[in-house]
């Protein structure tokens, strides 16, 4: 058996049923790419996928750097069809491109707002699509919430991942006067108690205080936050980093995070890809909505007028050369052929 062969015996039952047990693209769960880059001085990244035209780029920067990457879908539940269209759509790509290194998919971070009974009935729902469609990663997003309620939703929220073994990644609740640190360690301890299980703990750049540009990263906070999450056994993932060169990424891994979401560039980038009349259109209804336009683009991509092949192989070239910049300072160079040749292993042991 080849060592592609014995990663793919590693995919979850749900991405297996999706995408065919004769499908040779190595979606995994990212628990088993942070077990096997445990002791590798680097975060798993995760890019946005804001439209598909962006994908042979980011996968290729992937394959180019020999990297592990993470896909995001930041709006799973726009409508009922858009997990499974995601799905879909990064297969067929890395299906066409030959791509054998190792991928996670993430759905979200997907926002709770309220611990109402009907809101939580219809998020569960949409969970359990997002679920059938094969992402191994759920975020959400509990930042409007106490932290009771934040607890009390994920309790609520966590069973189609419970009982797939699929991984949760959670934001803090609403910060109370003990500040960032104090909330994250209520929620997680109060997860802990549930028996909620826990992959990460997301926190965002300007959490940090690095969300403009030429903020500085506090590190002794992050490295806090690192340290309690870390005695949950919880992982720490930096979400949002918008902010400044792809160099700068570099800080979150010497703090100990291990997953970082790079926005970046990627939104204005994929909007550039539209005429001017389109990208109007776009900004527009992002104003009213009150979010990015390049964000809202991955919701509206299927109405939109199918981009040029001169704009699709545009948005191909600036999407690898983003992705190449953003795994390199991420340390993800070679981390693809690391991880596979652990996961190979019998034991799961290189040694």
């Amino acid at each position: 058996m080849s060592v592609l062969d014995k990663v793919l015996s590693l995919r979850p039952g749900n991405v297996v049923a999706r995408v065919g047990p004769g499908s040779r693209v190595p979606l995994l769960d990212p628990r088993e790419l942070l077990r096997a880059l445990e002791s590798t001085p680097m975060a798993l990244p995760c890019l946005p996928v804001l439209a598909k035209g962006a994908l042979p780029g980011l996968l290729g920067a992937a394959r180019a750097e020999d990297a592990v990457l993470g896909l995001a879908c930041p709006h799973p539940l726009a409508d009922r069809g858009a997990p499974e269209r995601f799905v879909q759509s990064v297969h067929a790509a890395a299906q066409e491109a030959g791509h054998t290194r190792p991928l996670f998919l993430q759905a979200g971070p997907i926002r709770v707002t309220s611990t109402d009974a009907d809101v939580l009935d219809a998020l569960q729902e949409g969970l359990f699509r997002v679920v059938d469609a094969g992402f191994a990663l759920v975020s959400l997003d509990l930042s409007r919430l106490t932290s009771y309620e934040a607890v009390e939703a994920v309790n609520a929220l966590a069973g189609p991942l419970k009982e797939r073994e699929l991984s949760l990644e959670v934001s803090p609740p609403q910060a109370s006067s003990g500040g960032l640190v104090d909330a994250c360690e209520t929620l997680l301890e109060g997860l802990s108690q549930w028996q909620v299980p826990v992959r990460f703990l997301r926190v965002s750049d300007a959490q940090l205080g690095a969300g403009e540009p030429g903020a500085e990263l506090d590190v002794e906070l992050l490295r806090r936050v690192v340290e309690t999450a870390a005695g949950k056994g919880v992982a720490v993932a930096v979400g949002d980093v918008s902010a400044g060169a792809s160099g700068g990424l570099s800080s979150y891994v010497a703090a100990g995070v291990r997953k970082v979401d790079r926005a970046g560039p990627f939104g204005p980038l994929a909007l550039r890809a539209w005429p001017p009349e389109v990208r109007e259109q776009v900004v527009a209804r992002a104003q009213a909505a009150g979010m990015p336009a390049g964000e809202l683009l991955s919701v509206l991509e299927e109405g939109l007028p199918p981009l040029s092949p001169a704009s699709r192989e545009t948005l191909e070239a600036l999407s690898f050369a983003e992705a190449t910049e953003a795994l390199a300072a991420l340390g993800a160079h070679r981390s693809a052929s690391v991880a596979m040749a652990f996961l190979a292993k019998p034991d799961g042991d290189l040694g």
